[in-house]
């Protein structure tokens, strides 16, 4: 009995022992549920990543969870976006964020999970992109939310700054180093643009683009960022050199690369570039969307046009809103000097065609003082050949596009140093009367486009969009050159005998004839003098 008695006994204390850690384990597995409810998802996160110039670029994702739906907003560089659908929770997660940009909707995607106190999280940029891995941290309720929208003012023209009387020429930085840029690079450039050849060819201004800033002072003043340690010292140094500084922001909470913009700021920041000796500012609209819409770009320019006015330094202002709004209707009321008329070049044959014929219609806005901008140039880049390259700085000459070279000066070779330098084409853009040329004929793949010039003169261009040569004949008469002209060749930099009524000319592959037809005998040094 004593034994029977032990074992059951026995037998007892087992059973509690097992009943003990079940019970202890279900707790256990409790907690951990616990943690990984869909309220954990809960809160405002931050990505942080380092721009290596001291500033950090924060993706923000304020997250409410409702049951197995996922709600809230990402903010992200110059984007805001709401969330539109999710799956999944903590343990997994997909949500879609759109928001609306002008007439267009944008879309993103995140993928994530949380992982003890950190989401991870994933995005492409697109579709067959890789997805970049992130890691966000809990941040404080209300840090990255979007400021509070300023009232607009009362439209109003904004007095002309009498600058750009002729197309701004110079170099930009974005093209080629993009967020590289730093001082060391822009003084180096302003040393080959002032030794090189270019000053003399009419080349000024050296414009820094976006990544420059750092946040703000207790004042409120911009900060440059550790690339530009002293933006005065810079400016003080390029103009030494005999040249202009430029310089890039956004009229919104974040520039396109999601550093400081000039919300709220644009008067201070307009006294700011004053006191530093900026010469041009490139205002690219970029945050600015997540505030405003479209139709009120006017009213937003408006505010940097009077703001730059009234610091009383000549600052030419660069409007840069991607053709949007029809810019070439009002880009001069707010103060404008040129706007841009599309989107972001790119250094390939198709992007640069389809932007630079795609301008016929725009001529009537362009004058002198006043610009339409079809982007930067990509000479000397390297995805196209010098025969492309001669393509597009004649037909940016023939619309009077502001012509700011995008490739690395310091490493230049002498072949699309001459494109870039070549005087007689130069002058084309840079002629006095300020008429954008248009389209005239065209046959195909082939078209012609003629610009009237000073004295009567006109520049014709012979474009072939097609990859092989193709000869083109045309009647002077159907392209409205009148009587015998005097013709000069303006690459091969060479009169041309008078054909007679009909003119024939083999054109390369994605190539151009550039001639300048004159009613009289004009000489080399003469054409020159046209662009004084």
């Amino acid at each position: 009995m004593k034994a029977k008695g032990r074992q059951l006994r026995g037998f007892q204390f087992s059973f509690t022992i097992i009943i003990a850690l079940l019970l202890g384990g279900s707790f256990v597995f409790s907690l951990v549920t616990a943690q990984q409810t869909p309220a954990a998802l809960a809160g405002n996160w931050v990505v942080r990543t380092p721009n290596n110039d001291g500033t950090w670029r924060t993706t923000y994702l304020n997250l409410t969870q409702g049951g197995s739906h996922i709600t809230g907003t990402i903010r992200v560089t110059q984007f805001f976006y709401r969330i539109t659908e999710s799956t999944g929770g903590p343990d997994g997660f997909t949500i879609t964020a759109s928001m609306m940009d002008g007439k267009s909707e944008r879309k993103v995607q995140y993928e994530g999970k949380l992982v003890g106190n950190e989401l991870h999280v994933s995005t492409r940029r697109r579709p067959s992109d890789n997805p970049t891995q992130m890691v966000a941290v809990r941040a404080p309720e209300g840090e990255g939310d979007l400021p509070a929208r300023n009232p607009l003012p009362a439209l109003h023209k904004v007095p002309h700054n009498g600058l750009a009387r002729t197309p701004p020429m110079g170099w930009n930085s974005w093209n080629k180093f993009a967020s590289r840029v730093n001082d060391a690079t822009v003084r180096s450039i302003a040393d080959a643009v002032a030794t090189n050849g270019m000053k003399e060819a009419g080349y000024l201004y050296v414009n820094i683009d976006d990544t420059w800033e750092a946040g703000r002072d207790a004042q409120g003043n911009i900060l440059t960022n550790k690339k530009f340690p002293n933006m005065k010292a810079l400016a003080d140094y390029v103009h030494s050199k005999g040249l202009k500084l430029g310089i890039y922001s956004s009229p919104g909470p974040n520039t396109c690369a999601g550093y400081e913009g000039s919300y709220g700021h644009e008067a201070q920041d307009a006294r700011t570039y004053a006191a530093w000796g900026i010469d041009y500012l490139k205002y690219d609209w970029c945050g600015a969307r997540t505030l405003y819409t479209d139709e009120e770009m006017p009213a937003i320019y408006q505010i940097m046009g009077d703001a730059l006015l009234k610091t009383k330094r000549p600052i030419v202002y660069s409007l840069c809103q991607y053709g949007r709004l029809d810019v070439w209707k009002w880009g001069a009321d707010a103060g404008g000097n040129l706007w841009r008329t599309t989107g972001d070049i790119r250094d390939a044959w198709d992007s640069m065609t389809r932007i630079g014929f795609s301008q016929n219609e725009l001529a009537p806005w362009a004058k002198p003082g006043h610009w339409n901008d079809p982007d930067m140039l990509e000479i000397g880049n390297g995805a196209m050949n010098e025969t492309e390259y001669k393509t597009h700085m004649s037909l940016w000459c023939i619309l009077a596009a502001p012509l700011l070279a995008g490739n690395d000066l310091r490493h230049v070779s002498p072949e699309i140093l001459a494109i870039l330098t070549n005087r007689e084409v130069i002058a084309v853009d840079q002629d006095k009367l300020g008429r954008q040329g248009k389209q005239v004929w065209k046959s195909g793949d082939q078209e012609i486009w003629s610009r009237p010039l000073s004295a009567g003169a006109q520049a014709l261009a012979f474009f072939n969009r097609s990859a092989e040569p193709a000869k083109v004949t045309v009647k002077w008469a159907d392209i409205g050159i009148e009587g015998k002209q005097h013709l000069r060749d303006l690459w091969l930099r060479q009169d041309i005998n008078w054909p007679g009524p009909e003119y024939s000319v083999t054109v390369p592959g994605h190539g151009v004839v550039m001639l300048r037809a004159s009613r009289w005998l004009c000489t080399i040094s003469s054409i020159l003098t046209l662009r004084k």
